[in-house]
């Protein structure tokens, strides 16, 4: 007879398929040990993302080399601290920085890009270069767009106010989410029709969890290029457009279960009008 000395877990199955915290067992009355350390360097992580700076000349750098032109841009926010502490600040350009978007407007442009740090510069530095990369083979070549800017200290509704200094028909902004303990690096990236000053988030789309994941880049740009397309022919985003884009990737796909878009059909039928 044999005598095992370890039990096998059997939620090892279940673990193994998510990185959700769950079944982490016990010691005593606590958690055991290797789950205590986990916790710890998943917080970390999520701390780490939050207070990190955005490395502007990297990103920069890689979107030039996809030949998106680039602008910079900074809240009111002067700094992390102040970033974290007012959120209003983060909303709101700072002066110098709409007096020289000014100098870049490019009023009638289908579309501005902004891209944030928001509360992870891990994510946008990890996901939003390979996104917008997606994201172009997605669009006709004759779609207009104002300078991508690269913002810093910026929450989601500084996008507004940017698309409006453009005169864009559609705003879109990308940004580092809120991180969790399992996704320090999750993108977020929101379209405003006719941004301007004081839009609510009633009137924009979220698409969440951009990282490779969660939702892997070309699904994400698929369905970002279908919400675009929608949100110019019918003149809004928000509650009044669903995103029903998921029959279409279903139809897109080279092989059932491949994850990869068809490229016959990914250009102009499913880019912007």
């Amino acid at each position: 007879m044999s005598d095992d000395s370890v039990t096998p877990n059997p939620w090892a199955q279940w673990r193994a398929a998510t990185p959700a915290r769950l079944a982490l067992g016990r010691a005593g009355a606590g958690m055991p040990t290797d789950e205590t350390l986990r916790f710890g360097w998943a917080h970390a992580m999520a701390r780490d993302a939050i207070h990190a700076a955005l490395d502007v000349d990297a990103l920069e750098a890689a979107l030039t080399a996809q030949h998106w032109q680039v602008a910079r841009a900074c809240s009111q926010a002067a700094d992390r601290t102040e970033y974290l502490r007012r959120p209003d600040l983060g909303r709101q350009l700072d002066e110098g920085a709409a007096t020289r978007l000014l100098a870049d407007r490019r009023y009638g442009c289908d579309v501005c890009i902004v891209v944030g740090d928001g509360l992870s510069s891990l994510a946008v530095a990890r996901h939003a270069a390979p996104l917008l990369a997606a994201l172009r083979a997605q669009l006709p070549a004759d779609t207009s767009f104002a300078p991508v800017v690269v913002a810093t200290q910026a929450r989601v509704a500084l996008a507004d106010e940017v698309g409006e200094l453009f005169g864009a028909a559609l705003s879109v902004m990308l940004i580092g989410e809120r991180p969790g303990l399992s996704s320090p690096d999750s993108l977020g990236i929101y379209l405003t029709h006719s941004p301007k000053r004081g839009r609510h988030d009633a009137e924009r789309n979220c698409i969440s969890n951009v990282r490779p994941e969660g939702l892997p880049y070309e699904t994400a740009a698929f369905k970002l290029a279908w919400l675009m397309r929608e949100s110019l022919r019918r003149g809004l985003t928000g509650v009044g457009l669903k995103d029903e884009s998921d029959v279409a990737v279903l139809q897109q796909r080279d092989v059932p279960g491949s994850g990869r878009i068809n490229s016959q059909t990914s250009g102009r039928a499913s880019g912007l009008p």
